[in-house]
């Protein structure tokens, strides 16, 4: 085993033995079918009428195709009021069982958290929730809140500004994160168990996390604090290096998760410590999910990697879930993928899957094999095409996805 694989993992299961929390993972039930699913990610309204008759009217039932077709949607709990969140999660599973269409349910408390000022607004005094103390609840850019971020950037497609990233070890953050599933998770099982033994499989699964990891999704730019009183004109524009570990060429944040963590308080940062810092949110997560029933065959991680062999791949993995990661370099053939492989050698999980999946081919033969190749894992529950409105107009994509669900 690799040195720092090694290392990873000796911290890892010397934070499990130290955990405060004792439960074990529900008993994990043998799936309804042993069947795969490929599943269309929206990126509008998941509780959209009109999104599952388009699946349906492309996709025609299929209940005893080795592989039948799906939908993600995704569900931010810290974005929007939660009723708002909660209504519009269970209109999504009613339309599942209306269309007969299997669903993975995420929950995302990570990217998106405009909802809650009064965790991330420390510096707006004439804003909602403003609070200074809120500097621990936000990432910084050095040891000590005042190096508190108030801006991130962003490129899914294009850079963009966003919110500070949560410090994912804050004590306030982690209990509203765990507040909102306490709330979502019980209409997902209730409606779940409410259906007949047959039909359970319309649940593939509860999704955690997304992309888990920390300066990624929202990384900050040398000095981003005074650059958020200019234009966003003048932000630079260089992104990010991913073979530059840990920082990937921007300015480092990870400190206030290090530091809550109690990892340490001193030195430069490492790549060892912001995988850890991953892996512990997401092992919370699950945790959590797991206590408040969810079983492990039915619930999966979203970690991810940009570099061959980085730490942060085994973020994805622990004894509550099934791992999942981003699969976009290695689409056509995820075998190929040294972190994923490395990471689920060490998973005793009954699935895996690739949970953010994406092939650029414009004829049907690279879809039809990068389809082919991402399943010919058994292990492999699900692969997420993002975009389904990517796609909805792509006839080779279609047509692939149709080829593959009808073989037996």
């Amino acid at each position: 085993m690799k040195p720092f694989i090694l290392t990873l993992v000796t911290a890892l299961l010397s934070t499990l033995a130290a955990s405060r929390v004792a439960a074990d993972p529900p008993t994990v039930a043998p799936a309804a079918a042993a069947k795969q699913f490929i599943v269309l990610n929206t990126s509008g309204q998941a509780d959209s009428a009109a999104l599952f008759e388009a699946v349906r009217r492309e996709f025609p039932a299929t209940r005893q195709a080795a592989t039948r077709v799906g939908i993600a949607g995704i569900f931010s709990y810290l974005r929007e009021s939660p009723d708002k969140v909660r209504a519009s999660l269970a209109a999504f599973l009613r339309l599942a069982a209306d269309h007969d269409l299997p669903v993975v349910v995420q929950l995302d408390g990570e990217q998106w958290w405009e909802g809650r000022p009064d965790l991330w607004n420390w510096w707006d005094q004439n804003g909602p929730g403003y609070n200074p103390a809120n500097r621990a609840n936000v990432e910084w850019s050095g040891w000590g809140p005042e190096h508190a971020v108030r801006i991130a950037w962003r490129n899914w497609g294009q850079q963009i500004r966003v919110l500070p990233p949560p410090n994912l070890m804050s004590p306030a953050y982690r209990a509203a994160c765990h507040r909102e599933m306490a709330a979502l998770i019980p209409i997902i099982l209730q409606w779940w168990h409410a259906l007949p033994p047959a039909r359970r499989e319309l649940l593939v699964g509860i999704k955690l996390g997304w992309e888990s990891s920390v300066g990624v999704n929202a990384w900050y730019y040398p000095d981003g604090n005074a650059l958020a009183e200019r234009p966003a004109s003048d932000d630079p524009k260089t992104g990010l290096r991913n073979d530059e570990l840990p920082a990937r060429g921007v300015a480092p944040i990870g400190y206030a998760a290090v530091t809550q963590a109690r990892l340490r308080t001193s030195g430069m940062l490492t790549e060892h410590d912001l995988a850890v810092i991953a892996w512990r949110h997401l092992e919370d997560l699950c945790r959590e999910a797991a206590r408040l029933g969810v079983p492990r065959d039915r619930l999966f991680t979203h970690g991810a990697g940009w570099q061959d062999d980085e730490q942060l791949y085994q973020a994805a993995v622990n004894r509550y879930s099934c791992p999942g990661w981003s699969c976009y370099r290695h689409a056509n053939d995820p075998a190929k993928d040294t972190g994923m492989r490395t990471a689920l050698a060490r998973s005793d999980a009954p699935w895996w899957a690739a949970v953010e999946w994406l092939c650029n081919g414009t004829t049907v033969e690279p879809w039809r094999t990068a389809l082919t190749n991402t399943l010919a894992d058994p292990r492999c529950r699900f692969l997420t095409i993002f975009n389904w409105e990517g796609i909805q107009h792509n006839p080779a994509a279609l047509q692939a996805i149709r080829e593959v669900c009808a073989r037996p």
